[in-house]
């Protein structure tokens, strides 16, 4: 079993499945998380959004501060991951954020 794979990851991802609006989902990441782990996650996503686009690299670098080293582990993850960011880009298209989600 991979080192990350386990009860305790487990917990967590059910942990956010738990959660209903945006504004839950910020109240739990910001304890879970410092200000800067989550800008750097929101950064590495909009990379995965942007490189299935085909936005250059340097472009990237650019919008999200993110280092060429980040968003080609980004980029090695989207095409030959798991999975995930291709899933989550798939649903955030296919959803609109209004109705899918809720500020409360």
């Amino acid at each position: 079993m991979e080192k990350w794979n386990n009860k305790k990851t487990d917990e967590l991802s059910q942990a956010f499945l738990s959660l209903k609006s945006i504004a839950e989902g910020k109240k739990f990441l910001r304890d879970l998380m410092t200000e800067k782990e989550i800008a750097e996650f929101g950064n590495r996503l909009q990379a995965a959004k942007m490189l299935t686009n085909g936005i250059p690299y340097s472009d990237i670098e650019r919008e999200t501060k993110l280092s060429s080293t980040t968003i080609a582990r980004v980029s090695k993850w989207l095409l030959g991951g798991k999975g995930g960011y291709k899933l989550v880009l798939n649903r955030l298209n296919h959803h609109n954020s209004s109705e899918f989600f809720r500020e409360s």
